[in-house]
């Protein structure tokens, strides 16, 4: 009996030291490969670069892209309403295209340029994503899958994108414009600065009449 129970104790021992040794590599490899989707240093971040693994609708790489993007209020001065901007706000690029963006910030302030809607078993949340401190630029690659889609990039730091830092990634022949973008689909400026002078004279003469129409019926109550 006590024998049974030693030979069962020290087989439980050597699995359990087999199954260490086994996972040791494994989580090894888990660390190398988050090691190499974050590059971190104080001039900012790229996150969740791909430049060689394709996504699965990709037999090959049809096209390679090199964008240069510049973040600053400079970009935001032909958009009235906004504070922040990028040097473009649309970009076209194939299906299966290898695509590396030197992003340059020319503010104070940090900015970013992130990609939302990426295919999650390759990006960590779907998401490629540069963020560049004050007066640096980041560079990074990725590569995007074989649909026709339209992607928001933005900036994700509280209310950046809301001033004005907005744009789209157009992949074949897209999924349709996203609201908002700086022109693109909307322009930011003033009501008044965009309505018609007729439409200003037409509502001001309707104003008129009503203001009449009142008078008169003030004048036959008093009677």
């Amino acid at each position: 009996m006590i024998s049974s129970f030693v030979g069962y104790f020290v087989v439980g021992v050597l699995l359990f030291y087999s199954g260490i040794t086994q996972a040791q590599p494994e989580m090894e490899h888990h660390h190398h490969h988050d090691h190499h989707a974050m590059k971190m240093d104080e001039t900012g971040m790229v996150m969740n670069e791909n430049a060689d693994k394709l996504p699965e609708d990709c037999s090959e790489i049809r096209r390679e892209y090199q964008f240069e993007v510049t973040a600053g209020t400079e970009y935001a001065k032909p958009f009235p309403g906004t504070t922040f901007g990028f040097s473009d706000h649309q970009w076209q690029v194939e299906p299966c295209s290898r695509i590396t963006v030197t992003f340059i910030n020319q503010d104070r302030v940090r900015h970013q340029w992130m990609v939302h809607g990426l295919p999650k078993y390759l990006y960590d949340q779907g998401m490629f994503h540069m963020e560049a401190a004050g007066g640096h630029r980041q560079s990074g690659t990725f590569i995007v899958p074989s649909d026709d889609r339209t992607y928001l990039v933005h900036c994700d730091i509280a209310q950046h994108m809301e001033k004005g830092m907005k744009a789209q990634l157009v992949v074949g022949r897209g999924s349709g414009d996203l609201w908002s973008v700086p022109g693109v689909s909307a322009t930011f400026e003033r009501a008044d600065e965009t309505m018609p002078r007729w439409l200003w004279g037409a509502g001001l003469f309707c104003l008129m009449i009503a203001a009449g129409l009142v008078v008169v019926w003030k004048a036959r109550i008093s009677r």
